[in-house]
């Protein structure tokens, strides 16, 4: 059996298997969704009422294609998987909505399994009329969505101890890290996107891990924890917890609707930063995200410093987290 490659980014994806898309009117009728080269705009899709998301676990290498890890729930382990276009869909109130086409090949390049991974929720029996299919934006896109980013008017912390909001940084400043002292920042993203789906951010109320006011953050984005007493049972002080593991529906929360401004922070190697007086992470390059890199940015140069503090070793499993008072366990180990 193929094992997981720890050079290799691994992730678990919610897919639907193509056949719970369907074209009900237009030139591919009854067709599911398929190649880039076989859509037709104007088709009409409607998801299917049986349809279910499923997990597809990844391991992303430095080029595509990428690769089923071990274990997951879809697909055969080892086999490729490619990353064929990213398909924008028009429902019936004007709302776009995203998803990626991901293609598994069997041992001879022959497509032996399509996939369907939606950037929004999809709602079954609605129509959706395909607008758009981006082959050459594909890549990009996948990665923005493991980019850990900053929502705009987030108060970072430089290295004299004062605090700008993330939007006003530039290339150069110099940002208070826990484990490196002041560090120059290299590179500064930022994108508008539709505050759905796995763009929908998460909102940590003031106080709830110490923060000092309300922290929003990508849904992703890993928060670092020092705990002095391990209330949570993880076997260890110091942990770093993605956002999303945290939502409770009340003091921790995804903010749906509208547009987001999220900004990306990187440096020479992964760092922990402050955020509205709390400890978080600041983006990792690794073998997804260098994809949302600017092509005039020396990415080889980074990415040894950044696999050497790729941090993956303090994330606490997910379902250590999986109770409503997660975030106060964590508060309180931490001696707040």
């Amino acid at each position: 059996m193929p094992q997981t490659d720890p050079a290799r980014a691994t992730q678990s994806l919610q897919v639907y298997r193509a056949d719970a898309l369907r074209v009900v009117n237009g030139a591919n009728l009854g067709d599911p969704i398929g190649f880039a080269e076989e859509l037709v705009h104007d088709d009409i899709y409607r998801l299917s009422p049986l349809a279910a998301l499923k997990p597809l676990t990844v391991e992303t290498g430095a080029t595509p294609p990428f690769r089923i890890s071990g274990g997951s729930a879809l697909g055969t382990s080892g086999a490729d998987l490619h990353l064929d276009s990213c398909v924008t869909f028009m429902s019936g109130d004007g709302q776009t909505t995203e998803a990626l086409v991901l293609v598994e090949t069997d041992a001879e390049g022959n497509a032996a399994e399509v996939y369907l991974l939606p950037l929004a929720p999809m709602t079954a029996r609605a129509d959706y009329v395909l607008v758009g299919v981006d082959c050459d934006g594909a890549l990009q896109r996948y990665a923005q969505v493991a980019c850990v980013s900053f929502t705009a008017g987030t108060m970072i912390t430089l290295a004299n101890g004062a605090q700008r909001a993330v939007e006003q940084l530039t290339v150069g400043d110099r940002i208070l890290t826990r484990d490196d002292g002041p560090q120059p920042i290299r590179w500064i993203g930022h994108q508008t996107v539709r505050a759905v789906g796995a763009f929908a951010p998460i909102c940590i109320r003031e106080g709830v891990l110490n923060n000092t006011r309300d922290l929003l953050v990508s849904p992703d984005h890993r928060l670092f924890i020092y705990q002095r007493r391990d209330h949570l049972g993880a076997g260890r002080s110091e942990l770093l917890v993605r956002a999303r593991h945290l939502v409770n529906g009340d003091t921790v929360a995804r903010r749906k609707g509208g547009f987001v401004d999220y900004y990306q922070m990187l440096f020479d190697t992964h760092q922990i930063i402050y955020a509205e007086g709390i400890a978080a992470e600041s983006m990792l390059v690794d073998t997804r995200t260098r994809a949302a890199l600017p092509k005039d940015l020396e990415v080889a140069d980074l990415l040894p410093g950044h696999r050497r503090s790729d941090p993956r070793a303090l994330e606490v499993e997910e379902q250590l987290l999986a109770r409503p008072d997660a975030a106060e366990v964590l508060r309180k180990s931490s001696g707040g």
